[in-house]
């Protein structure tokens, strides 16, 4: 394969890899955090900080890369994503796919620094972020593969600082992955016309008019198991205010959407699928309040 990365497409690369909407980067990031910080008992060490924080925003970035790869040929029919580089053909899939294979070779550069049973783990964050894209095309359940991928920080951050994978990382896990079937839907919704146009599968699709009550079961599974994570840490009650006001949040996304719902819009949906980011963001002051008060 012919090397073609150039210099002058540089601008067209980064929009592929979505830097300039970093939500997806804090989406990944909050709950890799609350495993590290919860992993360590306190502030991890600052080595293992930035290489998982690296991490996130390297494999982030391939996310991207390979999902527009593999939308190339419906992006340019859905309103949100036609102005893509690859659905404007700015960018060649040629490129695209070198592009996604040197954010790989960056990431696994940073294996260097983890223990071999992490560096194990990390196979399966690679397959489910190479699946994930390709899902929707096959289930309407594309969304619990993203879940089942933007979780795996967690059980590689508990193995690289405990060197085990106990009980508490996989309530973590799977609070993780129930709260990202539920923005994700939300984010499902603003394409839902246009994928039922070009066949493309997702949750929004799938649970239908009941897609609120389901977002909000979801939504309330996950703060269950997180109640289950603070209880087995001991963690301090500050955190259970911060799950709380979690818990707030999303009932003002269920407000948002249903009121943007009743008027006929669209865009209400996506702004509870951003506000997501302050629910990782307070839980993570939680549990880093948590730690710090107790230490």
């Amino acid at each position: 394969m012919q090397w073609q990365l150039t210099r002058k497409h540089w601008p067209d690369y980064l929009q592929l890899m979505r830097l300039e909407k970093p939500i997806g980067t804090y989406l990944l990031l909050w709950p890799t955090w609350w495993a590290l910080w919860i992993a360590a008992e306190g502030v991890p060490p600052i080595g293992l900080l930035v290489v998982f924080t690296l991490g996130v925003i390297l494999m982030r970035a391939a996310g991207c890369v390979i999902n527009d790869f593999a939308d190339r040929k419906v992006d340019g029919a859905v309103a949100r994503t036609k102005h893509r580089p690859l659905a404007t053909k700015r960018v060649t899939a040629t490129e695209a796919i070198q592009l996604f294979l040197l954010l790989i070779l960056a990431s696994a550069a940073l294996l260097l620094f983890l223990n071999w049973q992490t560096v194990l783990l990390s196979v399966v964050a690679l397959g489910l972020a190479v699946a994930y894209p390709f899902m929707k095309r096959y289930t309407h359940l594309p969304q619990v593969v993203l879940g089942a991928a933007f979780s795996w920080g967690m059980p590689m951050a508990f193995m690289a600082i405990q060197l085990q994978l106990p009980l508490i990382v996989w309530l973590l896990y799977a609070a993780n992955l129930l709260w990202t079937v539920a923005y994700d839907t939300y984010y499902a919704m603003v394409d839902k016309p246009d994928d039922l146009k070009t066949g493309i599968k997702s949750t929004a699709i799938l649970f239908g008019r009941q897609v609120l009550l389901i977002i909000g079961l979801l939504q309330a599974a996950s703060i269950i198991l997180l109640l289950v994570v603070g209880y087995l840490a001991q963690l301090h009650w500050l955190y259970y205010v911060s799950l709380l006001a979690a818990t707030a949040c999303f009932v003002y996304q269920q407000n948002l959407a249903r009121k943007s719902l009743a008027n006929k819009s669209l865009a209400g949906c996506f702004s509870a699928f951003l506000h997501n980011h302050y629910v990782g963001m307070l839980i993570f002051i939680g549990i880093a309040l948590s730690y710090w008060l107790q230490g």
